[in-house]
């Protein structure tokens, strides 16, 4: 039973990073190459603004606003997964390889599979899931030993592998490519939030709206599932079933976010571990923290990115690595 006194603590730190989230978020929506007034901000939200400021708002700020948002919360909760079943506190979409499965597979669809834009958006989630559920298996495979089970720093280094050598078959896709198209992969590696559009939103949105519901309802699994193997089998839970769901999962989120905001690496490894030292490791609690700071990290990113320099920024899978980078460092001597 959680006790009431940290039940209050989480629904307070819930609320702080709502009004966090909803602040970052209008000024988002007034800083930019082209400002929108922030005293005009809510009138044309309310459909009340100028025309220039509805079209600033509406077909450029809002609809990247959201998908960041959304991809943020997506590779947080992926992260928090990874770190569950592997029982790994170092696991991350990103650093692992699954990211760079889901984004080999998304150039090879945009190089070789030419379809009308409204087509290509929607499959885009779709795409990235195989190439990042083929990475993780494999990945999965090569960590798994019958006799040990899954060994969690096995399979942060065999991930750290395919990820390198994803990235060398990236190269080799860009090589062969032409320029038009040479840019759109270079824009994916860097983590440039590149699908900032309304039909983008509607793409990754389903995949959402199902998976976190599910992933809330699979927490008590999660809080066992860190427990020595011993104590789940004790109860009856079916460990590799549970995992094996649970990874895809956490696949299917990672492969929506990547297929929008491309190659962001640590929003899946800081976000869990602040969300536990804010409420603990239990993730009844944990779960929907982690998901608001997921979002709120990568918008901050990227509103500090696209401000620094203008027009174009610097790209958000930059700036987190500026802060992820340091940190995974940190957790690895401290795992030493």
């Amino acid at each position: 039973m959680i006790h009431s006194k940290l039940i209050k603590k989480q629904r307070n730190i819930f609320i702080l990073l709502v009004i966090l989230l909803c602040a970052t978020a209008i000024i988002s929506m007034g800083l930019g190459y082209a400002s929108v007034s922030f005293d005009r901000i809510i009138p044309t939200l309310l459909q009340k603004g100028t025309i220039k400021d509805e079209l600033i708002l509406f077909s450029i700020r809002l609809p990247r606003i959201i998908i960041t948002i959304l991809a943020g919360m997506s590779l947080a909760l992926s992260g928090a997964i990874l770190q569950a079943i592997t029982n790994n506190d170092l696991a991350d979409p990103g650093i692992i390889g699954i990211n760079s499965g889901a984004g080999v597979a998304v150039a090879i669809f945009f190089l070789y599979f030419p379809l009308e834009t409204g087509t290509f958006t929607y499959l885009l989630p779709v795409v990235g899931f195989f190439g990042a559920f083929l990475t993780a298996l494999f990945i999965y495979l090569f960590s798994y030993s019958k006799d040990r089970g899954l060994q969690p720093i096995k399979l942060v280094l065999t991930g750290i592998g395919v990820s390198i050598a994803l990235s060398g078959l990236m190269v080799v896709l860009i090589s062969s490519s032409e320029r038009r198209k040479v840019d759109f992969i270079a824009q994916w590696l860097s983590g440039s939030i590149w699908g900032a559009d309304w039909p983008f939103i509607i793409a990754i949105l389903p995949w959402l709206l199902i998976l976190i519901p599910f992933t809330f309802l699979k927490s008590n699994r999660l809080n066992l599932l860190q427990l020595d193997d011993s104590i789940p089998i004790g109860v009856g839970m079916r460990i590799d079933k549970e995992r094996f769901i649970l990874l895809f999962s956490a696949v299917a989120l990672a492969a929506a976010s990547v297929s929008v905001s491309g190659g962001i690496a640590f929003i899946g490894l800081i976000a869990p571990h602040l969300a536990k030292t804010l409420v603990g490791p239990r993730h009844q609690l944990s779960l929907p923290i982690t998901i608001l700071l997921g979002g709120w990290l990568l918008l901050l990113a990227d509103t500090i990115g696209r401000n620094i320099l203008e027009p174009d920024g610097i790209p958000a899978g930059i700036m987190v690595a500026l802060i992820g980078a340091p940190y995974f460092v940190f957790l690895l001597m401290k795992k030493a």
